[in-house]
């Protein structure tokens, strides 16, 4: 089987421009995923587990409800 010989040999072979290119385009995209997964991340409201009050708007009301037609302890009206 006959080889055929290089233009260049392989010690002068690189990735180039267009390596450098893709390199750095990725770079240019995980920079902007990366930011744009910050954002959203800010966006979270959740409940930190100290139990300082209530955990939804719904049991928000629910204990206002409940506070404001208690009936006083001592039985008057």
């Amino acid at each position: 089987m006959h080889t055929i010989p290089l233009a260049v040999s392989e010690q002068q072979v690189s990735p180039g421009v267009l390596g450098f290119c893709v390199v750095a385009l990725l770079g240019l995209a995980l920079f902007f995923l990366i930011r744009s997964m910050n954002k959203q991340m800010r966006k979270i409201d959740f409940d930190d587990g100290t139990g300082t009050g209530p955990a939804t708007e719904t049991e928000a009301k629910a204990e206002a409800t409940t506070e404001a037609t208690a009936k006083p302890a001592d039985g008057r009206n």
